[in-house]
């Protein structure tokens, strides 16, 4: 052992090696978790980017019935975004794809006064689709209940098929969802939007969608 020139033994250096162990770890689980994410989120974008519908080449089959999922109103009134999908389930109803409608949607927050449904049955209306051909819903929250209250009015009146009608960003999770309800061949016809901010919508659908396959994995 070396000493000091008054004979007193040097004091050893500290040793740093297992606290850059233990922050090397760090780094590298951090690293990976990153990795995964990146490779989860961009998966998801790909899924939802590349729906094209159910059948994803031209009309549905002829259904029992056509689903339009809720969206947000606007005093009272369909939103621009919600219209894109009263619109395309109108053209489906004028092509015979179904001649009875199930348009789902809860209360707005905000104190709105007209449900979602209530909103668009009158959108329906004042375009020539008879109330009696309408069967609202209008409890659900969330596209899990959307799905989840028409099935139960589907079941009820007798109706086996369906053609979901909903934006192409929320086609993918909606086909899924209706897949795990117990849906007999679910068909989704999806139209693009030309009013909405898609990157914002994209990327809320991405964490929608893992929300979802959490729930239905779980």
């Amino acid at each position: 052992m070396k000493r000091a020139a008054n004979g007193a033994p040097f004091a050893a250096a500290p040793v740093f090696r297992p606290r850059r162990k233990r922050l090397r770890a760090v780094v590298y689980v951090i690293s990976a978790g990153l990795l995964a994410l990146f490779v989860w989120c961009g998966g998801l974008f790909f899924v939802i980017g590349r729906f094209g519908g159910e059948p994803a080449d031209g009309l549905p089959a002829t259904s029992d019935v056509g689903i339009v999922l809720g969206a947000s109103l606007w005093d009272n009134k369909p939103s621009p975004g919600l219209r894109e999908r009263l619109d395309q389930a109108l053209s489906l109803y004028k092509a015979n794809v179904f001649r009875r409608l199930i348009v789902t949607g809860g209360l707005d927050a905000g104190g709105a006064v007209l449900t979602e449904a209530e909103g668009m049955r009158d959108y329906l209306r004042e375009r020539g689709v008879p109330a009696s051909a309408i069967v609202i819903e209008p409890r659900a929250t969330s596209t899990y209940e959307n799905l989840k209250y028409s099935k139960a009015i589907m079941d009820a009146q007798g109706w086996r098929t369906a053609v979901i009608v909903t934006h192409q960003y929320h086609g993918a999770r909606s086909l899924d969802i209706a897949e795990a309800l117990g849906y007999e061949r679910p068909q989704v016809s999806v139209t693009d939007s030309k009013v909405m901010n898609m990157a914002y919508h994209r990327t809320r659908e991405v964490l929608a969608y893992t929300k979802w396959l959490l729930q239905k994995w779980l």
